[in-house]
């Protein structure tokens, strides 16, 4: 029979370790959805003050692969607006502590449904390698590691 205290501590260390992880790692969700012709779909999220978030979005089919997107802070001001685009990204640090709205609206379009794939993060990134923002690393260097100019891309006629 083996002794308990060993394999209590291993798991309090291993739930300790486990807490510290979700600590860190930002929020957010990732959605496809169809948006109807003459319609407006809104989505909400509550921010801390200070906190970054950023929305990425894509027409993925429908008419002319565009619609229009704003995001509102909790007073209700338009922090972002863009008119009949395909695709865009909006990073934003939160101002105030608060639900925040982003809203996709296909109201121009009479006839033609759209679907949307949109990607809402809340929180900072953590680095891909630590003190990775205080070093040169290969990736930093690849622009200016080539010793020749390249030539230039050559598109067949």
């Amino acid at each position: 029979m083996g002794s308990a205290a060993p394999r209590s501590a291993s798991v309090l260390l291993l739930l300790l370790l486990l807490l510290l992880l979700r600590a860190e790692q930002p929020r957010g969700a990732e959605l496809t959805f169809e948006l109807p012709d003459n319609a407006k779909q809104c989505f909400h999220e509550e921010v801390e003050q200070g906190v970054k978030f950023s929305l990425d979005y894509q027409v993925i089919t429908g008419g002319h692969y565009d619609v229009d997107c704003y995001v509102e802070d909790p007073q209700g001001n338009t922090i972002y607006r863009e008119t009949k685009k395909q695709y865009d990204s909006f990073t934003y640090r939160a101002e105030v502590k608060g639900v925040y709205q982003f809203c996709f609206s296909n109201e121009f379009s009479t006839f033609s449904h759209k679907t949307v794939y949109f990607d809402f993060q809340v929180g900072d990134e953590p680095p891909i390698l630590p003190d990775m923002g205080n070093r040169v690393t290969a990736l930093t260097q690849c622009p200016n590691a080539s010793p020749t100019p390249l030539p230039p891309l050559r598109v067949p006629v």
